[in-house]
């Protein structure tokens, strides 16, 4: 082989900026890596157990006795339409009261489909001011304008819908809210909400950290909004439902617009019938066995009362979300590698998931975690916490 010519001029180093860039992050303390599993998950979204479960394993098997196929072989408009994803569209809708529903392969995919297809020119998207990544990049795709208003501020949403129509604004408004939200553990004042959309257009709440928990049997802290015309709910089967995938609840006319118009929806190949017979038996799990969300209320509860107890300056969240604010990220990925070593499987979370100044320890509350973990936590938390 000949020697390289000196003359010629090396190669250009096209990874540099990708190089640089991580570099950059490693130097703010931001570059992640993924790791495994190790250790008591306090971690998780599995809230209520049942990504292990025997009863969703079985559903699986009896399925695939039933002959249903692993993959769905093309998207739904095409040869990708299954019965099974119809029978799961069915039973959420009947499960959640609402008038329809659509499945995707999961809530960040629904979330961009929605706000890329539902508003229109000349409507505004008026989301609250921590709404989840999905929800911002959804809005990027929609034609509508966007605008946000304060956390969980109300009366600051009306103030900025009121400002958008003296400017000339006269479409719909579509107010985007989870109902608890998924780095605070914070609920939305959807009532109030309502009320808003009623007299301006849409009301779009993200059920994702509410499903199978809160609300009139575990069907979300919207749940009694549920089946009006001007109502969106999104619900994620890969959380509190053990699975994967999403369903977005609405009107009938909006989930046919959403499968002639959702370019996210028409141009996916169909999420696998296994996983939505996975979730057809997590919603009968739902119903059928409400210790389980009813054990997870009771460790929200003595989460509270440790945290009281040990650490007072801590407030608990009220749901199984607890974030525990830190402040800086390098001191709260320290805490959160020093818990790990003890076999308590806590993350840390930091800018740009959170804002500055606010890295915090999310605590996820499950029921792969007893209640002797929990004290174990928070006694280790007590004794791990970086002197103010």
């Amino acid at each position: 082989m000949d020697a390289q010519d000196p003359s010629r001029p090396s190669p250009p180093d096209r990874l540099a900026p990708f190089r640089a860039d991580l570099d950059s992050l490693a130097s703010k303390g931001r570059r992640r890596a993924l790791s495994g599993r190790a250790g008591v998950d306090f971690a998780s979204n599995d809230y209520l157990g049942l990504a292990g479960s025997a009863r969703l394993a079985d559903a699986v098997r009896r399925a695939l006795d039933e002959g249903a196929a692993v993959g769905a072989t093309g998207s739904r408009l095409l040869r990708g339409n299954d019965d099974w994803h119809e029978a799961l569209e069915a039973r959420a809708a009947g499960f959640f009261g609402a008038g329809a529903a659509l499945m995707f392969g999961g809530g960040y995919v629904a979330n961009l489909a929605l706000f890329g297809t539902l508003p229109q020119t000349g409507d505004l998207v008026l989301m609250d001011a921590l709404s989840h990544a999905s929800t911002r990049e959804g809005t990027r795709l929609s034609r509508a304008a966007v605008a946000e208003f304060r956390h969980n501020d109300p009366g600051h949403a009306a103030d900025v819908i009121a400002d958008w129509r003296r400017a000339g604004g006269t479409g719909a408004v579509w107010i985007a809210v989870e109902s608890l939200y998924s780095m605070d553990g914070d609920r939305a004042a959807l009532d109030d909400l309502a009320a808003l959309a009623d007299e301006h257009g849409f009301l779009v709440v993200d059920e994702a950290h509410a499903t199978g928990i809160w609300g009139a049997g575990g069907r979300g802290l919207g749940a009694h909004l549920e089946g009006r015309e001007n109502f969106v709910s999104l619900h994620t089967l890969g959380k509190s439902l053990g699975g994967s995938g999403a369903i977005l609840c609405m009107a009938p006319a909006l989930r046919d617009f959403m499968v002639n118009r959702a370019r996210p929806f028409i141009f996916a190949t169909a999420p696998s019938p296994l996983v939505c017979a996975a979730a057809i038996e997590a919603l009968a799990m739902i119903g059928d066995e409400p210790w389980r969300r009813e054990a997870l209320h009771a460790r929200v509860n003595l989460i509270g009362r440790e945290l009281a107890a040990r650490l007072p300056h801590l407030s608990p969240s009220g749901s199984q979300v607890v974030p525990l604010i830190v402040g800086g990220a390098a001191d709260t990925m320290a805490l959160a590698a020093a818990l790990q070593a003890r076999g308590l499987d806590v993350r840390g979370i930091r800018p740009p998931t959170v804002p500055h100044g606010t890295s915090r320890l999310r605590v996820s509350l499950t029921l792969n975690a007893s209640d002797a973990d929990i004290v174990t936590l928070v006694q280790a938390l007590e004794d791990l916490w970086p002197a103010s």
